[in-house]
């Protein structure tokens, strides 16, 4: 028997509705998610110009309501979270360990959010198949998912904390450490003190960095910085352009070299070249943010020997990287309930878009029981 399920259907030219859509019984490897929990992302706003309608959100946590043939890694009832970047761990990426682009999963390189979904007719609305965000759609009361989506919760955590593990945490913190390979001792510079470079400072400070300096043009972001790990922050001007003064002051704080590695995390095209030339010859510099527009690179930034990665989400292996940042929280040493800044009901998506693009959240998550 289906459910009758409250979820955000985007309409592909800017703007989402709250709709009842019917989300139908799971069937093999497949699972059936309760969602108590579900982050508000960049990402969602940015996918409401994509095209066409589907259920939008890719941040979930929750709990299992019914399995298909199958599936033997969770349970009815069990706590799980869910992973946007769905491997097939069969094609050449996967096997390489590169998950994270799997080729099966073409929404690593498009952004139909059609592609991969579970299987048509998993979810309807108004009698007919919807497609989910990032075939999780986590913007719902219930999703269908594919088994390899889910992630068991093996700690004791908040779902409202729980669920920002899957794109936000898992995409600066992995970064730093599957990306990057921070090691300790390490000088490095975080462009952008949103929810994304919070997680790059708090993997620095994991990693034992032991200079972290936070660059940003809002105070409040920096004060939060220092809270996460920041050893130094940087008030940017917004009329420093390429953060080119940013730059120099960088470099003073690391002996007149640079640092050893730079994180962008702004989402700013006209700052995609702005990590070179935070670090030092040698150093590295990381697009974190996900910028995908054509920008302008002076050359002379790259001299000499400095490398330039562009990860997509963290290089993250789920069901090994998972447990790890779970593991970090319950010894209190990944902070995730104090990134979360206030909760909505999903009839308050919108003014959780609104909060998020005016710069007054760390992280907002939409609660689906306000007991969770």
């Amino acid at each position: 028997m289906s459910i009758q399920s409250r979820a955000a259907v985007a309409d592909g030219k800017g703007s989402f509705t709250i709709e009842d859509i019917e989300v139908h019984p799971p069937q093999r490897d497949e699972v059936l998610v309760t969602i108590r929990a579900s982050g508000v992302c960049h990402t969602d706003y940015d996918s409401l110009n994509w095209g066409g309608n589907f259920v939008l959100g890719h941040e979930g946590a929750g709990i299992v309501e019914a399995i298909g043939d199958g599936v033997d890694h969770v349970k009815v009832g069990d706590r799980v979270l869910l992973n946007w970047a769905i491997p097939c761990k069969t094609c050449y990426q996967c096997q390489s360990g590169n998950q994270n682009i799997c080729e099966t999963n073409s929404q690593v390189t498009g952004r139909n959010p059609d592609d991969g979904a579970a299987r048509p007719g998993a979810t309807t609305w108004r009698g007919e198949p919807i497609g989910r965000s990032f075939n999780i759609g986590t913007l719902s009361s219930h999703t269908v998912v594919r088994k390899e989506a889910v992630i068991p919760m093996t700690v004791e955590i908040p779902f409202a904390s729980a669920c920002i593990l899957g794109c936000g945490v898992m995409t600066g913190y992995g970064s730093v450490v599957n990306a990057a390979r921070l090691p300790a001792g390490s000088s490095a510079v975080v462009l952008g003190t949103g929810g994304v470079g919070l997680n790059s400072i708090q993997a620095a400070r994991i990693s034992g960095a032991a200079k972290i300096i936070a660059v940003d043009v809002n105070e409040q972001r920096l004060e939060m910085a220092r809270e996460f790990g920041a050893t130094h922050t940087i008030l940017a001007s917004r009329e420093d352009i390429g953060l080119l003064k940013a730059a120099e002051d960088v470099k003073q704080l690391c002996g007149g070299r640079g640092a050893d590695f730079a994180f962008e995390c702004t989402g700013i095209p006209a700052l995609g070249a702005a990590p070179l030339a935070m670090v030092r010859n040698a150093g590295m510099a990381v697009q974190v943010s996900g910028i995908e527009q054509v920008i302008q690179f002076d050359m002379n930034l790259f001299e000499w020997d400095k490398i330039y990665i562009n990860p997509l989400y963290g290089k993250s292996i789920p069901e090994q990287d998972f447990p790890k940042l779970l593991e970090l929280y319950e010894r209190g040493l990944l902070k995730l309930d104090e990134l979360i800044t206030r909760t909505y009901p999903l009839e308050s998506l919108q003014q959780a878009l609104d909060d998020m693009l005016a710069g007054r959240n760390a992280k907002g998550v939409i609660l689906f029981d306000v007991q969770s």
